[in-house]
């Protein structure tokens, strides 16, 4: 059975560094790390009085595991500015929350830089920033900031097809 649709003579599966995350239409920079998607629905256990010898499994709450995004220090400041929409650095966090959830994209492309599916996350809002990391003068690493992003739910973009491969 073929795993792919129109690229039938393809066997491996997608790999997992070709990605771009999608903040206010714009791709950010430098971006070198996404946690997965994950989704957990808590088991509501429930008993019929009829049968008290056994009980059903129902399901309770859904819950969005945050997505925390990597990036190279850059001059870029989406990351940044997007945080201090919640909490600025004066401490007055309910004077900026006009537009502090925003919707995001997180696009992955095969080897040939050709886009093969998307996810839309919803509702997303920075919980935690990180501006820089531990700083060693000793150290041969790149400086990375990291945002946390709580949402609401995420959904496949099906508008994205698989693409022919050349």
């Amino acid at each position: 059975m073929a795993k792919f649709t129109v690229n039938t003579h393809r066997f491996d599966p997608y790999r997992n560094f070709k990605f771009k995350v999608k903040v206010d239409n714009q791709y950010v920079a430098g971006l070198s790390k996404c946690s997965s998607l994950k989704r957990t629905t808590e088991v509501t256990p429930w008993r019929e009085g009829g049968d008290p010898s056994t009980s059903r499994q129902l399901p309770g709450k859904t819950k969005y595991e945050a997505i925390t995004l990597e990036a190279g220090v850059t001059h870029d400041t989406t990351f940044e500015d997007w945080a201090n929409l919640v909490h600025n650095f004066q401490g007055d966090a309910s004077g900026s929350l006009k537009n502090f959830r925003k919707d995001i994209a997180i696009d992955v492309f095969n080897e040939a830089g050709q886009k093969v599916f998307s996810y839309n996350v919803f509702r997303c809002w920075v919980s935690d920033y990180q501006a820089l990391p531990d700083l060693d003068a000793g150290a041969n690493a790149v400086a990375i900031q990291t945002i946390k992003l709580e949402n609401e739910g995420w959904e496949r973009d099906k508008s994205v097809t698989e693409p022919t491969e050349k």
